[in-house]
């Protein structure tokens, strides 16, 4: 009957491993084969656990960092970002209540938001704080 629990652990780690896009099992699956291994050559079921969850273990600690080096992606910088920090006009008074507002802000036309929730009116200096998707996050100049 243990064989089978193994091997039932071995199976689910690697299914569940190859229907996820990120190392989230892999390493349950070694503990598996050692806890099968451990299961071949006798040992009673107390000491099978341990080296399946010691091997585990291991394994995490000694890949995962490695790993996620490459699994972390990349962010990928756009010409948007350069408006960050730069001063914006309002061409469409800003309310955030209602959901509307305008900017130029190097020739380009952009929706708005205030950062602090208050309106803005027309020709108002603004500075960029921040994107959040396709609006501007904006504050008045001083």
């Amino acid at each position: 009957m243990e064989i089978l629990l193994w091997v039932a652990v071995i199976i689910a780690a690697v299914a569940v491993e190859a229907a996820s896009a990120q190392l989230v099992s892999i390493w349950f699956a070694g503990g598996g084969i050692a806890g099968l291994v451990a299961y071949i050559c006798g040992a009673p079921l107390w000491l099978q656990v341990i080296l399946a969850a010691v091997v585990t273990l291991i394994l995490l600690l000694a890949t995962r960092p490695f790993v996620q080096r490459f699994l972390q992606s990349k962010e990928t910088h756009t010409n948007a970002d350069r408006v960050v920090g730069r001063a914006a006009v309002v061409t469409e008074p800003i309310d955030n209540v209602l959901a509307r507002g305008r900017v130029t802000v190097l020739g380009n036309d952009w929706t708005a938001r205030s950062l602090d929730g208050g309106p803005i009116p027309v020709g108002t200096q603004v500075r960029v704080e921040r994107i959040e998707g396709v609006k501007l996050i904006v504050t008045p100049m001083q």
